[in-house]
């Protein structure tokens, strides 16, 4: 039964039913009245509505009225953003302040097609229609400004904004440069009416070039809140005062040790093993995962529950980290550091010499971590006892045998916590061999900055067993947290990812023919399927490319409180429990472990439970948003090193052709660059679409994807991120000289010449 808070009041759901249904705004009047209220209970409706605000149930609309949280006021001020070829306009709330990304609705005009611009401003009655929402304009509002963000270039005296969104097809013309200068990163409202519009300056945010800044332009492109509100910082500051109570089970007296990069900003998870002495598990184990307690700080419908479910997740970049709670929270009073007492959430498993995880419970629990240790550190600690390598394809340790004494791990913390993680991972392992998940072994790409910010290197990151170790106790808790939630026929937000759609493996199929590689779509694909594709490939050139294309044929993963299993880890029950810093799904999972197993304060309450669905789905378009982020911003770094080697011939890999020219990639690298077919000659090429192939008409020269060959860099722009090259022996347009720039030392950019092109066989 809904929970009702004094007689005579409506309850919280009834409440949430009027808003729902009512067909005007509803606001505190309209409610007063539709259950009859007077006086004294009039007081009272008031703070019923707070808290159902505080709590994250009902927002505000301008003019006080009531909305559910997440949802659309009934009446509400819309922004144009968008005008098809048929006239149809779309437009997005002008205040959205709920989790995941604004909506986007079909406005329905009363007036001729087209009356509406990109810009324009309407306050629109709305409705949900199925799974999107439409919009009836009532009044159209004074035009408001569109924020675009954009380089200052100067054209012979005249300035044009031209945007980094490659949605922006054209450059605008400045009509207020509000003190900025041309080649600065500016933040500009659009004014004017079509096809008039003009860019107004209202920020300027420095050099493009600038390392610092490549970040910074995803930030702002992408939307990513990156300011937290007072009064989260507030609430931070006061939560960070609890006391850790005397309920918690103590294991300040284990030597557990957090695994981490080197510059971990954050600290979610520690780890502990040692023999079982158990007769009944033989050459078994006992292990702790302990993740630092958020739930615990953080509660359902706080101002800080309420921002972190915005956010959906932290975003990492080279030179900085847009956290999802407040430094205070995340750095310090959260983070597992060594020496000092922090509330954890732990995960004790049972586990078979085999590696099969054969019990868990969970507990609250104060931690004193005995180390923090960077990963390589870690590993050279164990090199240096001579224990084997359980992979013996995993690259060698980052350090010489001469300084494996200087890794700067206690030796008692060697033999006491670091060897018995060691040898429980084995076990682990060997049920992870058994398990057979996909086996996609692709470098990540590392950036070392100066404390300047300024580029020192970008390389493949190392992949060490150090890593694979953390992964695999970090894989077994998330299991844990999921079978343990189930077993309480509890809520639980999965870590969902689908089996691949069979259009995929046909393209796959059609892919992996044009490297002679049979793959057959009648079998039942499993993770062990492709992990045979590789196999068979062996250590051939095109090895990469093929793990890249599988890579491609998977579904992307998401969370939904309904279970699909994972197929790329080959597990049946499996949820995110490891990393609640900096991830919302894991907070949810903290809370329903809470919930269940009756561990405190902090749990899952029942509107949350019940919208979980919602949560799942906002917080999903969340991550891939910072993926996006992250993504675009290596890809900056990428440029901004390269642009130092313009001119110079590189070592490339074709990763994708098209009929319009071909991508390739430098090798070590990454970063993506295009070689258009009108830099490849004046003759003719024809287009591929079964080979992936460009095949010269007259020469027979050949250009397709996996091949390796030397390429001259043409360009390299580091505020998009686009690289391009030539053919180093100059058919086409010449090359740039090596390192030329302007004034301000940015590369200088031009533009090729045209070509032709056949496409099977018919001119384009």
């Amino acid at each position: 039964m809904a929970k009702q808070t004094q007689a005579g009041l409506p309850t919280r759901q009834q409440i949430l039913d009027f808003i729902t249904g009512s067909d005007q705004p509803a606001g505190k009047r309209e409610i007063a009245k539709a259950f009859g209220l007077k006086g004294n209970e009039k007081i009272a409706l008031k703070a019923l509505l707070k808290d159902m605000a505080d709590e994250g149930l009902i927002d505000s609309a301008p003019g006080r009225a009531f909305h559910r949280m997440g949802g659309i006021p009934k009446v509400t001020v819309l922004r144009v953003t968008d005008v098809d070829e048929d006239g149809q306009a779309w437009a997005v709330p002008e205040r959205w302040e709920a989790e995941g990304p604004e909506p986007r609705l079909r406005l329905k005009e009363k007036s001729r097609k087209g009356a509406l611009g990109v810009g324009d401003r309407v306050l629109a009655r709305t409705e949900e229609a199925g799974k999107g929402w439409i919009a009836h304009p009532l009044k159209q509002l004074a035009r408001g400004s569109e924020l675009m963000m954009g380089v200052i270039h100067d054209e012979g005296g005249k300035f044009w904004l031209k945007g980094l969104d490659k949605k922006e097809r054209r450059d605008l013309a400045i009509s207020d440069l509000g003190g900025a200068e041309a080649g600065d990163l500016v933040l500009a409202e659009k004014t004017g009416r079509p096809p008039r519009i003009t860019a107004r300056v209202t920020q300027k945010l420095g050099d493009p070039f600038e390392p610092r800044s490549f970040s910074l332009i995803a930030i702002h492109k992408l939307g990513i809140p990156h300011v937290f509100p007072d009064e989260v910082l507030e609430e931070a500051k006061t939560v960070a005062k609890l006391d850790l109570g005397k309920d918690r089970e103590d294991l300040r007296h284990l030597p557990i040790v957090a695994i981490d990069p080197a510059d971990a900003r954050d600290h979610d998870d520690a780890v502990w093993a040692t023999p079982d002495d158990d007769a009944g598990n033989p050459g078994g184990w006992k292990a702790i995962v302990a993740i630092a307690d958020v739930s615990f700080y953080v509660r359902p419908g706080s101002a800080l529950d309420r921002e972190a479910k915005k956010r959906g997740n932290s975003v990492y970049f080279p030179d900085r980290v847009v956290p999802m709670l407040p430094e205070i929270l995340s750095a310090d009073v959260c983070s597992l550091k060594a020496g000092q007492d922090r509330a954890a959430m732990v995960c004790h498993l049972t586990i078979s010499k085999d590696g099969q995880i054969k019990g868990w419970r969970f507990t609250r629990a104060v931690v004193r971590l005995s180390a923090n240790i960077a990963y390589e550190n870690a590993q050279a600690a164990i090199d240096a006892t001579g224990e084997e390598r359980v992979d013996v394809a995993s690259s060698p340790c980052a350090l010489a045998p001469a300084d494996l004494a200087g890794h700067g791990v206690d030796p008692a913390l060697v033999e006491n916590a670091l060897k018995p993680l060691w040898a429980c991972w084995r076990a682990l392992y060997k049920a992870r061999e058994k398990r057979e998940p996909l086996d996609l072994d692709l470098p990540e790409r590392q950036i070392s900055l100066d404390e300047k910010g300024r580029i020192l290197s970008v390389a493949p990151r190392e992949r060490l067993d150090a890593h694979k170790l953390i992964e695999d106790y970090m894989i077994a808790a998330n299991v844990a947290a999921a079978k343990a939630l189930e077993a309480k026929k509890a809520p639980v937000m999965y870590r969902v990812h689908e089996p691949p759609a069979r259009e995929k493996l046909v393209a796959l199929k059609e892919y992996l023919k044009t490297f002679g590689l049979e793959f057959a779509l009648g079998q039942v694909i499993r993770p062990e399927t492709f992990n045979h594709v590789i196999a068979r490939v062996g250590e051939a050139d095109h090895k990469p490319q093929v793990m890249e294309q599988i890579l491609r044929t998977q579904t992307q993963a998401y969370y939904a409180p309904v279970n699909q299993g994972h197929f790329g880890l080959s597990l049946g029950s499996y949820g995110h429990f490891t990393s609640p810093i900096r991830r919302y799904a894991d907070l949810v999972v903290h809370r329903s472990l809470t919930s269940a197993y009756k561990l405190g304060e902090g749990g899952l309450t029942a509107d949350e439970a019940a919208t979980m669905p919602r949560i799942g789905e906002a917080i999903s378009q969340l991550e891939r948003r910072a993926m996006e982020a992250e993504r675009d911003t290596m890809d900056r770094y990428v440029a901004a090193y390269l642009s130092e080697k313009v001119g110079e011939v590189l070592d490339v890999r074709i990763t994708g052709v098209q009929n319009f020219g071909f991508f390739a990639t430098v090798e070590g690298l990454g970063g993506d660059g295009l070689v258009p077919v009108r830099d490849l000659g004046g003759e003719y090429f024809r287009y591929d679409e079964t080979t992936h192939s460009l095949t010269g008409e007259d020469s027979e020269t050949v250009y397709a994807t996996g091949q390796r060959l030397q390429l001259r860099l043409a360009e390299a722009n580091p505020v998009n991120g686009a690289l391009r090259f030539e053919l180093p022996e100059g058919r086409g347009a010449a090359p740039s000289p090596r390192g030329s720039r302007d004034k301000r030392g940015r590369p200088i950019v031009r533009r090729g010449r045209p070509a032709n092109i056949r496409h099977q066989g018919k001119r384009r």
